[in-house]
């Protein structure tokens, strides 16, 4: 996750503080990537050193303020037109998670990997109904401040990856189950039959039923 952007972009609006910066960063993206006053001043403190950002004044209450330079609306100029970079994809703890799971004395990956799925299609649940409730504020008229559709995407973003996360189980359990079959690797646990939304004759999973998706959840909302 790029802060230094993020802080730009919120800077090109204006003169900002930075516990402002933290609040509107933290309200763009629904609380997402929390950050903290500290990492938004020390990026700030590096943009400055790099020429993208300059102190300018301070507000009435005597804050300092932070203004962009035509050196950091050129970086951030650049930075929308670039596709993300996937050659060198983030650590993602669950992969790392199963890759050492596999043959490790005493671990059950099918019942890592089910505990897993179960966590993520609660998550899946709660960012659907956020979801509704963001489009039903949007499409009544009750709000229409861009922070609100920035947040839509970002839950719609996690929306897709949770469904692919789970679509990704199905498959891992899948494809252990075939390789257990056919000799190649032996699972702990006792049961070979695959949890619901696998296709266990093909190898290939399933998308997660639609319904447990979009089912209603009383848990309170992670997010926000």
């Amino acid at each position: 996750m790029s802060i230094r952007h993020g802080l730009l972009a919120l800077l090109e609006r204006g003169p900002r503080y930075g516990s402002q910066l933290r609040t509107e960063f933290e309200s763009r993206t629904g609380s997402t990537w929390p950050l903290n006053v500290g990492q938004v001043y020390t990026t700030l403190n590096r943009l400055e050193r790099d020429g993208m950002v300059a102190q300018g004044g301070e507000d009435d209450a005597g804050h300092a303020l932070y203004a962009i330079t035509d050196s950091g609306r050129e970086e951030l100029k650049k930075w929308f037109e670039k596709p993300v970079d996937r050659t060198s994809p983030a650590r993602d703890e669950l992969a790392i998670k199963l890759a050492m799971a596999v043959g490790a004395a005493g671990v059950d990956i099918r019942a890592v990997i089910q505990s897993q799925r179960h966590h993520t299609v609660k998550a899946m649940q709660d960012y659907t109904r956020l979801k509704a409730q963001a489009l039903a504020a949007l499409e009544s008229g009750e709000s229409k401040e861009r922070d609100d559709v920035a947040w839509l995407l970002v839950l719609e973003q996690l929306i897709f990856q949770t469904e692919a996360e789970a679509r990704w189980l199905d498959h891992c359990e899948a494809r252990l189950i075939r390789l257990s079959t056919a000799g190649a690797f032996g699972t702990t646990g006792s049961s070979d039959r695959p949890a619901s939304g696998t296709g266990s004759d093909t190898g290939e999973a399933r998308p997660p039923d639609s319904a447990a998706a979009s089912s209603p959840d009383t848990r309170s909302a992670p997010l926000r």
